[in-house]
This record gives C-alpha cells, structure tokens and sequence, in this order.
C-alpha cells in the first residue's frame, strides 16, 4: 500500500485527484450556489422555536451544502454541522469526506458547496499562499480571516483547539534514538537518511507548511526513498509498527497517540503554523442567513483539544460511526436547541 514516488509525481497526482472531484462535486445533485441563498428571513429569524437551533437560530426553509475533508477529525466536524443545520429545521446535502485541502476548497470558492471547517494555518499558507505563518493563534486567525474577506469567504469564530501538523515516532525508538526535538531529528537524518524513514499523505508531502517547508526551516533532507506516501489515517498504528517507517506525520488531536505509545517531536523551532478549526462559510450564504454566526459559536466554543481528541478517539479506537459521535456530543453540550 505504501509507495515512494518522486514528489513532482505526487504533486501532479494531487492536482488530478483535484480535477476528478471537484468534476464529481459539479455532478453531485447541488446547483453551484448550492441553493442556500434562502430569503434572508430563513436565516437568525428567532420567532420559530419549533424548529429553532442552538441560540435560537431559526432556519425552517433554507437548503446548504456541507464539505468536509476526509480524515477522522474531518468527518466528524462535517457530521456535527449537518446535524446543527438539520435541527434549526434546514435540509442539508451532505457533500462531506472530499479528499484533500485543494479539493474542498475549490468546491467551496466554486459553490459547489457553503461550508466547510478549515484551519487557520492551510487557509493562510495552503489557499491565501503566505511562506510564512503569523506568530499568535489569535493572531493568525485575523489575518486568515481579514484576508479570505476579499474572496467572499466569511471565517466564523474559531474552536479553541490546535490540530497542528507533528512529526511522531514511538517513545521508546526516541528514547533509543535520543530524540526529543525536530532538531535532533534533523542531526539524526544528516547522520542517517536512509534510516529516517517517515510516512506522510501526499497532501503533506507537497505543502510548503508540511514536509518540503520542514526541510527547508531544519536544514534536512530526506531522500524520496525514505518516503512512504500512504492516506493518513494509516500512519499510526504503522509507526507503531516501525514499518514501514519510523517516523510519521499526524495531527495533534489524533487520539492514538497516546493509545500506541507515541511521542510527538517537539517542533522546538516552532515551524508549524497555528491550525485553529473555524466553520467557512461563502458569503452570500451567510448574508442570506446571518443565523449561522450565533447558531455556530456556542459549537465552536465547545470543542477543545481534550473534546475533539475524545471524539476522534470514539471513531479511531472504539469503531464508532462519526455521524452518531456527532450526535451524541450535540445532545450531550444541548447544542441542538429546543
């Protein structure tokens, strides 16, 4: 399952991969606007309490779109927000688990679909094409969102969790190794290449805030040999394995971590952005439905990093449905209204 091809390759297979879906997600039942510019009444209209969401938001009337990405975290938030939508009485085409940053975005820029979590750190590098994050969750966070303003892409208010990019390997092969820092892992790949062995997605294998970026702000290269290109869902029980790679790339909230004994390399040179979640909206769907801010913030408000770790854990380790983990959070924090 894993491969080692060179990474103009992967590059181009990302861009192919990105033609083929944003070409299904035209054919996939939504008109381009999505048909969510419903009168504005159908969106903050507080009088309707039968079908009213979270803070009252009433959007009886109203049709959107939801993407997603297609990892576990991804999914999850997808769920949580067409079930949000559902019970403030709006129908919901669900257009979640696209694979890739590029992918989602585009169906988004595009109208293919209204909304989408992304995290601060891809929307300023991956889709805004910054080099360089800005220092500050807070602050990274109202550049990406003054910024993406101007593309009519409306940033609703942030969850309080980092789901940063980390670089993993077991505990006991980086206290063998004498491993604690990305920095020691760029000495160790300096001494030892072809043994620093790190499987990635392609999607990090291609971004300048992932792989090539990490290189380049460390001072090290891995030869393409060393790479395995594999969907990231797989990655940690195989580092885990040590097979076939040591070291691998995964997000901070991803709840086997602890499960399989992982450690995360400090990234002492602080080189990965800040990656808060925040709910994209388009912003003729939020004009047409200013409830979504208010229905949305309590949402964001609760899911922290030991909240969307838990989550993630229920799918990843316990083999739950991110659909029912969804809901049951919903109904847990009364966050789906009356």
């Amino acid at each position: 399952m894993a491969s080692s091809n060179h990474r103009m390759s992967r590059s181009a297979a990302l861009l192919g991969g990105l033609a083929l879906l944003v070409a299904a997600c035209n054919g996939g039942g939504a008109s381009p606007s999505g048909d969510s510019s419903a009168p504005a009444s159908a969106g903050g209209d507080s009088s309707a309490p039968a079908s009213a969401g979270a803070g009252g938001t009433d959007l009886s009337g109203a049709e959107f779109t939801v993407g997603s990405k297609e990892f576990t975290e991804q999914l999850i938030l997808g769920q949580i927000t067409i079930q949000v939508l559902e019970a403030a009485g709006a129908t919901v085409t669900d257009e979640t688990g696209l694979v890739g940053s590029p992918v989602v975005r585009e169906a988004l820029v595009a109208g293919d679909i209204d909304m989408y979590w992304e995290y601060t750190g891809t929307g300023w590098i991956t889709h805004l094409g910054n080099e360089a994050p800005v220092a500050g969750a807070e602050a990274q966070y109202d550049a990406v969102a003054e910024a993406d303003a101007e593309n009519d892409i409306a940033w609703l208010e942030p969850a309080p969790f980092n789901n940063t990019y980390a670089i993993a390997t077991t505990t006991a092969t980086a206290e063998d190794l004498g491993l604690a820092t990305l920095t020691d892992l760029a000495a160790y790949a300096g001494e030892n290449p072809d043994e620093t062995t790190i499987c990635a997605a392609a999607e990090f294998l291609a971004r300048d805030d992932g792989l090539p970026g990490l290189e380049a702000a460390y001072g090290f290269e891995v030869p393409d040999s060393s790479l395995s290109e594999l969907e990231l869902g797989l990655i940690p029980p195989l580092v885990a394995e040590g097979d076939p790679c040591v070291f691998g790339e995964l997000f901070a909230t991803d709840a086997r971590i602890v499960s399989l004994d992982l450690m995360i390399l400090e990234d002492d040179q602080e080189f990965f952005a800040s990656y808060l979640p925040a709910l994209n909206v388009r912003q003729e769907v939020l004009d047409a439905n200013p409830g979504l801010a208010d229905l949305f913030a309590p949402v964001a408000a609760a899911l922290d990093n030991d909240t969307m770790t838990a989550l993630n854990a229920q799918v990843d380790i316990d083999g739950e449905e991110a659909a029912d983990v969804a809901a049951a959070f919903l109904e847990e924090n009364g966050l789906l209204g009356e």
